[in-house]
């Protein structure tokens, strides 16, 4: 068990997936259910400040998660892929505000400690070390400067061909970055127990060996 949290654009998500690649183990992307759970409400016509709703919509969300022959990641909601919509900006603004609400937490937590299985599993997330997996064995703290990751969001979507403005996804992830930090339920926060890593001038090839060689050190591979 390995835990990945940080900030948006910090490079977790790609690290955990090369992670658990390398290990041959299951992977979880937290932030997904929140996107899809985000996705689905606006869908249904669900407002965000309806929290009781949201609720429900959580608990009974129907994902799947697969894999194209190329190794993409599928991901299904309702049976529609949904993998390109669920990557949006809006998405990830409008699933931070859901991530704040405690009974939406409450609802896919048992989901989330679901994936813990044989052989192992890497999760992604913000809270995975302080409040879904505290007992990991290996919690890492990604991070990296402010200007650095929107310079790998923008790089990111212009990769997807979507158009993205430099200034607003630094004003977009600040904002976002204080809604996480002082959100009352499950505040992004370094584990007091986890490794801090700062990524900025790090590739990431670089930060995954570094920590493969904490997984080993500990004998956790």
């Amino acid at each position: 068990m390995i835990t990945v949290d940080g900030p948006g654009g910090s490079g977790k998500g790609t690290v955990s997936r090369l992670l658990a690649q390398k290990l041959e183990w299951h992977l979880l992307d937290s932030g997904v259910l929140y996107r899809l759970t985000a996705l689905a409400a606006f869908r249904k016509g669900i407002e965000l400040n309806n929290e009781s709703a949201l609720a429900v919509l959580a608990r009974d969300l129907d994902v799947s998660f697969s894999a194209s022959q190329e190794g993409k990641p599928i991901i299904l909601l309702y049976g529609e892929d949904v993998s390109r919509d669920v990557r949006s900006e809006i998405c990830g603004e409008s699933a931070s505000k859901v991530a704040a609400l405690q009974s939406v937490r409450e609802a896919l937590l048992q989901k989330q400690r679901d994936f813990r299985v044989f052989p192992g599993l890497v999760a992604d997330g913000r809270d995975m070390g302080t409040a879904v997996f505290p007992d990991a064995p290996l919690k890492i703290f990604l991070t990296a400067s402010l200007q650095e990751r929107a310079l790998r969001r923008h790089e990111q979507l212009k990769a997807q061909g979507v158009n993205a403005n430099l200034s607003s996804l630094l004003h977009d992830l600040s904002e976002r970055d204080a809604r996480d930090v002082r959100r009352a339920v499950s505040p992004l926060r370094p584990a007091d127990d986890a490794v801090e890593i700062d990524s900025s001038e790090l590739d990431i090839t670089a930060v995954l060996d570094r920590i493969l060689r904490l997984a080993i050190d500990r004998n956790i591979v």
